[in-house]
């Protein structure tokens, strides 16, 4: 891990980000619990979830360029998400680092990151 550079940079810029998302949703797709709240048609999605990803770990404020501001919390209200779909999104990603070959302790450095606002998505309990 390198403090000097941002973590879009340290997980490879724009091509790294993108290969983790593309890592991601095949695993989300094939899980029982979190595949229900995602559309069959997953490619805006992903093109949404790199565009925050980018911005979200430093790289360029894709997201609010396109969409405003990213009013996560709000954007996930119509979903029932419950600690269970934290926990299940939280280890889909944990296997996307890994099969991208991020490798601690930035990969444990990103989840914990990541965890926040997995946590802050639930609304139901």
């Amino acid at each position: 891990m390198d403090p000097s550079l941002s973590l879009y940079d340290q997980l490879g810029g724009a091509e790294g980000v993108r290969a983790l998302v593309e890592a991601f949703y095949p695993r989300v797709q094939q899980n029982a619990v979190l595949a229900p709240l995602f559309p069959e048609d997953i490619e805006p999605v992903m093109e949404k979830q790199y565009m925050f990803l980018s911005q979200f770990f430093g790289g360029p404020a894709l997201f609010s360029e396109a969409f405003g501001h990213p009013m996560m919390r709000a954007r996930h209200m119509k979903f029932t998400i419950t600690d269970g779909h934290a926990d299940v999104w939280l280890h889909c990603m944990a296997h996307a680092l890994r099969d991208v070959g991020i490798q601690e302790p930035l990969a444990s450095f990103v989840l914990d990151r990541l965890s926040g606002p997995a946590r802050h998505f639930v609304n139901s309990y």
